[in-house]
């Protein structure tokens, strides 16, 4: 009797995977290819098409930001799976656009759209703990990290093969992505939202600023959510400084960068999608955020000092290991909140997600440029791997800080024991 929701629960998780996958894909993919394309349809130079970036990826998070709380409350309303259908066929509609745009101009256009769309991650989250419960529910979340971070590096993978081909073809492979999804999904995916657990839209809760306040009616939550920021921050020293870091050091290829960008999926995968459903259960969510952050601590530290090329493959690896740390850290935040609030809570922290991209591409980018400008008196490009491994650290500080108050960790022990009896 059980055997046939437990599948419908395992192919509904598989589609949410693929999802978030390609919701992240869609932002890495046009990060290797994003220079060329800006030199070709505006006759500009790579200094001048690096602004034009910055203010893509701000268009890209500050609309994600707007409108994130927005679906997660229509989530909240209608159901999961008209809202995750719909945003599919608009991000592959985005990246047709996208492929064909005659003018940069017309990139903010797009830009915009995939943010909106974009915003579709608090409801695939919220979908997830519909469907999660107990110990499960941590590692169910362990998707959100491989899917995010698969998406984000084989997008960069992909952008950078595809480009050498044809700086359109990444778009168009994105395009593809999100419509086959949207289609198999509309024939796979069932509603997880009881019609019990749906309330009433409201537009005082869309909005992106009371959706950040929502996060205060939850006092437990602050420290993790403060740690959670910063985390997300920090990481930006790697998604969006890399390539350039890369080619600056070492001299590296798009093809060099997207083979590093490769490994680093297959590695995410196998920890997040992998290794978490072990560390979880046996040491704790506790154990696992705060492992996980020394991690992320500890790769950032040694990227921002690596002497060679072929060591960047392993450093990596203690970075991806810091993964650990999302899922138990997202676990721990979920687990407070009622069905009926889920989409509510998943808007805000995607919200607040969109404004670390908002802040950490720019504040990342800019340490860059501060230490490796042409007559800079300390050269040092390493130098946003030092902040980002400082903000880690903080991230520690505040994590334990929220375990030692004892309310919140109390609970959610006592939820996991209760699961495995």
């Amino acid at each position: 009797m059980t055997a046939k929701p437990k599948r419908k629960h395992s192919a509904a998780l598989g589609f949410i995977f693929v999802t978030l996958f390609i919701d992240v894909l869609g932002l890495g993919v046009i990060i290797p290819v994003m220079p060329k394309l800006l030199e070709t349809l505006g006759n500009i130079d790579v200094s001048t098409a690096t602004q034009y970036s910055g203010y893509l990826t701000f268009t890209y998070a500050s609309m994600q930001f707007l409108f994130s709380s927005v679906l997660g409350n229509l989530s909240d309303r209608y159901g999961r799976r008209p809202v995750l259908l719909s945003s599919l066929l608009g991000f592959g509609i985005d990246y047709i656009f996208m492929a064909f745009a005659p003018t940069i101009g017309w990139l903010f256009v797009g830009r915009a759209i995939a943010g909106i769309t974009g915003a579709s991650n608090s409801t695939a989250t919220a979908y997830i703990a519909d469907v999660s419960t107990g110990k499960n529910r941590a590692a169910n979340f362990g998707l959100i990290g491989a899917a995010s971070g698969l998406g984000f590096i084989i997008g960069i993978g992909l952008g950078a093969y595809l480009g050498e081909l044809n700086v359109k073809f990444p778009f168009m492979a994105a395009a593809a992505f999100a419509l086959v999804n949207a289609a198999y999904g509309y024939f796979v995916l069932p509603e997880s939202l009881a019609i019990k657990n749906r309330r009433r839209f409201e537009w005082k809760k869309s909005n992106p600023i009371s959706s950040l306040r929502n996060l205060g009616k939850y006092p437990a939550l602050i420290g993790l959510v403060a740690s959670f920021s910063l985390v997300y921050v920090a990481q930006k020293s790697v998604e969006y400084v890399l390539s350039f870091f890369l080619i600056e050091k070492f001299n590296w290829t798009l093809t060099s960068i997207g083979t590093l960008g490769i490994f680093i999926g297959v590695v995410l995968v196998a920890i997040q999608g992998g290794l978490i459903r072990y560390t979880i259960p046996k040491y704790g969510l506790e154990k696992n955020i705060v492992a996980g952050l020394l991690f992320y601590t500890i790769g950032l530290t040694l990227i921002a000092f690596v002497n060679h090329g072929w060591l960047m493959y392993l450093y990596m690896v203690p970075y991806c290991l810091g993964g650990i740390s999302g899922p138990a850290l997202q676990g721990l935040i979920t687990g407070t909140v009622s069905p009926k609030e889920q989409g509510e809570l998943q808007g805000s922290l995607t919200s607040l997600t969109s404004v670390t991209v908002i802040i950490g591409p720019l504040l990342m980018s800019s340490v860059f440029h501060l230490f490796t400008h042409r007559g800079t008196n300390a050269y040092f490009p390493g130098a946003p791997y030092i902040l980002g491994a400082i903000l880690m650290l903080i991230s520690v500080f505040l994590a334990i800080r929220s375990f030692k108050k004892g309310a919140l960790a109390g609970n959610k022990e006592s939820e996991v024991k209760s699961a495995e009896v």
